[in-house]
């Protein structure tokens, strides 16, 4: 019942998180199109209000008309909406789901013993300073060269490069899947923080200042801007990183964390030909295309790269030579079920047998290892991404056997 009730907080979570993270992103990509897509005021009444850009735009059978103020308004108007829970919102379910998802059961998802044999406490813990340390190593990075000439030239550099150490340190610290996570998780970790600590503060302080007819610093819009800006950059590759738990082939590659750093790369690089080209169309920047065509070629790089390489079909041939473990069932025919219900019994029935029915799948039997034959054959033979972090240690002739069996029609006898 327990793995009946996670499946469901993971589905509703995961249905909320989705939801915020539209509404957040949404917002985000369209604030910053509206920056890049402003013009000087022409009516010389929004230039005497201190308008210092305005947008016409068509939408939904109307038209809209918004205009920036550079610093504060003229008036501070009654009711004003502000943009922050939506990135609370998202970063809430999104932590909530990781628990669920990876924490919960650390044991099985977070830790790979392969790679380090280290309690579930320790694990997560670990798991749990990559949010924190990553953050304040960034938040310590844009406090210090943030304000220099050339400064987020000097920023973004080193932003690459503590994000490529912690890529490399979570996929060789934690199993593939949960390392993509936990640095897409880290990421959006400090996207959150920077509206909570940085941009939000940052408005409330102008606000005050309106209210008690004090100058308003500028530097406050600044910052906001600045860390905004990170934000939009960061949002591809998180993107990439929450997607990839689909698809085994990112995380399960043997350099799994450069195939994360190219791809995340590639993701800031597009999203940055998006952020320039409105303002390239009012001639304010050089082309973009350079950016989206790097982006491009990394991707098309990585899909040649990671192509995986025919299996001979002497390897194939050679299974049963192989697979002593399973042999020893007494079984008489190559493909016949008592074969694969060996396999069953030592690899898969710890977490789908009588005790234990993780995502409500139990395989003990004929009769239901013959219902889930497809599912099985997909986990475990084309995917590979079963059993989890491969903790029950399947061989890889087991496997072929299992492709075997489901090639020949899935006996159940």
């Amino acid at each position: 019942m327990e793995s009946y009730y996670l499946d469901w907080a993971n589905l509703l979570l995961r249905w909320v998180h989705v939801i915020t993270a539209i509404a957040w992103i949404g917002s985000s990509f369209y604030f910053v199109f509206l920056d890049s897509s402003l013009t000087p005021p022409v009516d010389d009444d929004l230039k005497k209000q201190g308008v210092s850009g305005e947008l016409w735009a068509v939408h939904g059978g109307g038209f809209y008309h918004p205009v920036k103020f550079a610093v504060k308004p003229p008036v501070l108007p009654a009711h004003l909406h502000w943009f922050y829970w939506e990135s609370y919102s998202t970063w809430l379910s999104g932590f909530a789901l990781f628990t669920v998802s990876y924490l919960w059961n650390a044991g099985t998802y977070l830790i790979d013993k392969s790679l380090m044999n280290w309690s579930s406490g320790a694990a997560i813990g670990v798991a749990l300073s990559f949010f924190v340390v990553f953050w304040m190593l960034y938040d310590g990075i844009c406090r210090v060269f943030g304000k220099r000439k050339n400064g987020d030239a000097v920023v973004g550099a080193l932003v690459l490069v503590l994000v490529c150490v912690a890529s490399w340190l979570a996929c060789h610290w934690f199993a593939g899947r949960a390392a993509f996570l936990l640095v897409g998780a880290m990421i959006a970790t400090a996207m959150s923080a920077n509206v909570f600590f940085w941009i939000i503060p940052g408005q409330r302080k102008v606000i005050a200042s309106i209210k008690a007819g004090e100058p308003v610093d500028p530097v406050h819009g600044q910052r906001g801007k600045q860390r905004s800006v990170h934000n939009t950059y960061f949002t591809l590759p998180v993107l990439f990183a929450m997607l990839s738990n689909h698809y085994s082939f990112t995380y399960g590659h043997a350099q799994n964390w450069l195939v994360l750093i190219l791809m995340m790369l590639a993701g800031a690089l597009i999203r940055q030909f998006f952020v320039m080209r409105h303002g390239y169309k009012l001639g304010r920047n050089g082309n973009p295309l350079p950016y989206a065509l790097i982006g491009v070629v990394l991707i098309a790089g990585a899909i040649v790269w990671m192509k995986p390489a025919p299996v001979p079909a002497a390897a194939v041939n050679a299974t049963d030579s192989i697979a002593a473990p399973v042999e020893t069932a007494g079984a008489t025919g190559r493909n016949d079920y008592a074969k694969v219900q060996k396999v069953m019994e030592q690899r898969c029935y710890q977490c789908h047998g009588a005790q234990l029915q993780m995502k409500n799948v139990r395989l003990d039997s004929p009769a239901l290892l013959g219902q889930h034959a497809q599912a099985v054959y997909q986990q475990v033979v084309v995917s590979k991404i079963m059993p989890m972090n491969n903790a029950t240690g399947m061989l890889d002739a087991e496997r072929a056997l299992v492709r075997q069996w489901f090639e020949s029609g899935a006996p159940t006898r």
